[in-house]
């Protein structure tokens, strides 16, 4: 709850549900009304450590941990000029090695290692590579416009099909109308008997239906993408296994070596009298699963497991096999 927090007037999400914090880029929070106060004037300054800001740098708070929401956008920074791909490169080696000075730059900038001379690597690094980096990104621009275009296509055609539908079950309903409506006016004012003219009806409008062929309509099935997610004719599941008649389980009890005597069954604990001498158990336990004759038995068997163990016995018997 204390993370939840804004550090400058102390609001938190208990006090306040509808708290909203906002970061900035140096990876410190506030909540949104204390923003609006302290770019009253238009400029200000972060709190916490007096980096010059603008309005613009706070963002809402997606993660819990205001360092994760500074790395993202660190990393976002320098994904833009850090943009090269794997064939770009001679060998794997140098692109692993490419990615890893990646890293490396963003972990000094999140927590605040050797900044200035982090930020002179980064600004080589633009200055040998200006004309690759310009290139790169022209192509990214061009692989997102031809995705949104694919995506402005999808919903056009959604809409369409949705519109389609959509006047078919118009059409669909306005004939239920005028068929209810003729049926109600025939038998307001005709003298015949009301059964028959309802029974021809029913089998004018069956026979319209089938000179007509009216489809019945589809609705839609499947994303864009292309995944289904509901048949209603039929259905493309796994078919079940067969099963081949195979005998039957017989189950064989497990026979466990002690090495020691035999430990008595539940029956002879209290033939025995060696229940006498535990504690019966209390209700509180016997609800929990607890019973005295298990604890004692249990008890026993483990002092009895090794009694008569040799292991030269054994050593002798793992020779002659």
């Amino acid at each position: 709850m204390d993370d939840q927090a804004c550090p400058r007037c102390k609001t938190t999400k208990y006090r306040n549900p509808s708290l909203k914090l906002m970061v900035n880029i140096c990876g410190h929070t506030l909540c949104e009304s204390c923003v609006d106060l302290l770019f009253l004037k238009g400029s200000g300054s972060c709190p916490e450590c007096n980096i010059v800001l603008r309005r613009t740098n706070y963002r809402v708070q997606l993660f819990e941990d205001p360092m994760v929401e500074k790395e993202i956008d660190i990393r976002k920074r320098v994904l833009r000029d850090f943009n090269k791909k794997e064939e770009d490169f001679a060998s794997l080696r140098d692109y692993n090695d490419y990615l890893e000075e990646i890293e490396t730059i963003v972990f000094n900038l999140s927590n605040n290692i050797d900044i200035i001379e982090t930020n002179k690597k980064i600004e080589q690094y633009k200055r040998d590579n200006r004309e690759q980096i310009l290139k790169n990104k022209s192509k990214l621009n061009q692989k997102e416009i031809e995705l949104d275009e694919l995506i402005q296509i999808e919903k056009q055609q959604e809409e369409e099909k949705m519109i389609e539908l959509a006047q078919q079950d118009l059409e669909i309903e306005k004939n239920k109308i005028r068929e209810k409506e003729a049926l109600i006016q025939e038998l307001m004012f005709s003298e015949g008997n009301a059964d028959s003219i309802v029974k021809t009806f029913a089998s004018a409008i069956q026979a319209s239906k089938e000179e007509k062929k009216i489809a019945p309509v589809q609705k839609v099935t499947q994303f864009s993408s292309g995944i289904k997610f509901g048949n209603q004719a039929g259905h493309n599941f796994m078919p079940l296994p067969k099963v081949d008649d195979g005998p039957l389980f017989n189950y064989e009890p497990i026979v466990q070596d002690v090495d020691g005597p035999s430990p008595p069954d539940c029956r002879e604990l209290q033939i025995r009298g060696y229940i006498n001498h535990i504690r019966p158990e209390n209700p509180a336990e016997r609800a929990g699963g607890f019973k005295a004759n298990i604890a004692c038995l249990r008890a026993l068997q483990e002092a009895m497991v090794g009694l008569y163990h040799n292991p030269l016995e054994k050593q002798n018997e793992a020779m002659f096999i």
